[in-house]
């Protein structure tokens, strides 16, 4: 049987904190694996030295999180810091942990990484499911490489995240820390496993071909014109809501999504900077000729969405919950704002006492059905662990 516990604090020194969250979430089995998210007001090596005292020998994962932690004790939020761990005990559990900061290209990175993983756990088989995390900016690269080992093998997970979108970010695992690099924890378990990735936006009728953008992210042109024009006529938007920053918030509530080939998930691109020349820079990759669709929600709908991802969840697991992991996109929570409690109320609410821990991303990481694995911003993930 897989056990979950759960710890918080807020100490104003890393070193404290680490040891106050460690030591509510130790409980008296031997963990296999800590998550840990935090301020970025911490010295991160201070953090993590404070939970190993209390956890000793157990491998941790994890990166910074965006204005705070959700636990089952609420949300957990302090100017000079927050720290959340999660642990996972099991007698039949095996967990490979391994991180690298960036070397080379990302995708070797990733294969590199995945490899150790593969020998920290001691097997050389794929793992049944996967825990990534990656700063902004390059996540599907460092997924290709780590596909080249393992295959396509289930995973879920969330690019690290600061408190101001200013690239304070900070990834790591009990190794390690930095601000460019890749983590991942393998697990191995006969337990069941159950990940749904959604936005969980209502798609509108206003759809068109992506028809330039320069490098990866950048989306310059949406049916032969430019893609600020095109949203605009969209949504109805000013030229202030569209400008430099000011895109990034109008653009919660009105984002873009792209279809898989079976229309199972619509992975949602965040726009978050409208440029002079008419171009907008977009949260994650990008196809010329592919379609892309303008959807939206209220901040109503936003909140209402965390307990209805919850239940498709628990459908969709189809047993016993022993933890959760929830991913929950910071850029959704900064346009919900002060009314962060109705989210706490809303996982309480689908599912009692479940031991949990979610944390705020500037990159969401899932899959759906039988789709391929796929990044997105703005989305949920949410993970359930069966007993």
């Amino acid at each position: 049987m897989s056990t979950y516990r759960t710890g918080k604090s807020i100490a104003k020194a890393g070193f404290e904190a680490g040891k106050e969250a460690a030591m509510a979430a130790k409980g008296t089995e031997n963990a296999k694996l800590a998550f840990v998210y935090s301020g970025v007001q911490y010295e991160q090596a201070d953090l993590l030295k404070g939970i190993s005292e209390e956890l000793p020998g157990v491998p941790l994962i994890g990166n910074t999180s965006f204005t705070g932690v959700i636990t089952p004790e609420g949300f957990v939020s302090s100017d000079d810091g927050f720290a959340g761990v999660m642990t996972v005990s099991g007698d039949d559990l095996t967990v490979g942990v391994a991180g690298s900061p960036k070397e080379g290209d990302a995708r070797a990175t990733g294969k590199k990484v995945a490899q150790q993983a593969l020998k920290n756990a001691g097997r050389d088989d794929a793992p049944d499911y996967f825990y990534m995390v990656a700063p902004p900016g390059e996540e599907e690269y460092y997924l290709k490489g780590i596909s080249e080992v393992i295959g396509r093998v289930p995973f879920f997970g969330g690019s690290a995240a600061d408190n101001a979108i200013a690239g304070e970010w900070l990834l790591y695992t009990d190794k390690m820390v930095t601000p460019d690099g890749v983590a991942v924890a393998f697990f191995y378990t006969d337990k069941p496993f159950a990940n749904k990735f959604t936005g969980a936006y209502r798609e509108t009728c206003n759809a068109g071909i992506i028809t330039k953008i320069e490098g990866d992210r950048t989306l310059q042109e949406i049916n032969g014109i430019s893609a600020i024009e095109q949203y605009r006529k969209w949504t109805g938007a000013s030229a202030e809501d569209t400008k430099g920053g000011n895109l990034l918030a109008y653009a919660v509530c009105h984002p873009l999504g792209v279809k898989d080939p079976l229309g199972d998930l619509v992975a949602i691109r965040h726009p978050m900077n409208g440029n002079d020349d008419g171009s907008m820079a977009v949260g994650n990759n990008l196809a010329v000729n592919t379609a892309v669709i303008q959807v939206e929600a209220s901040v109503d709908e936003l909140i209402v969405s965390v307990g209805q991802t919850l239940e498709e969840l628990k459908k969709k697991l189809g047993g016993p919950i022993a933890g959760l992991h929830l991913v929950h996109c910071g850029g959704r929570r900064a346009g919900i704002d002060s009314r962060i409690n109705e989210v706490y109320e809303q996982v309480k609410k689908a599912v009692g006492d479940v031991p949990f821990i979610m944390e705020f991303t500037f990159g969401e990481y899932g899959y759906e059905d039988d789709g391929r694995n796929t990044c997105g911003g703005l989305m949920l993930s949410f993970t359930a662990f069966g007993k």
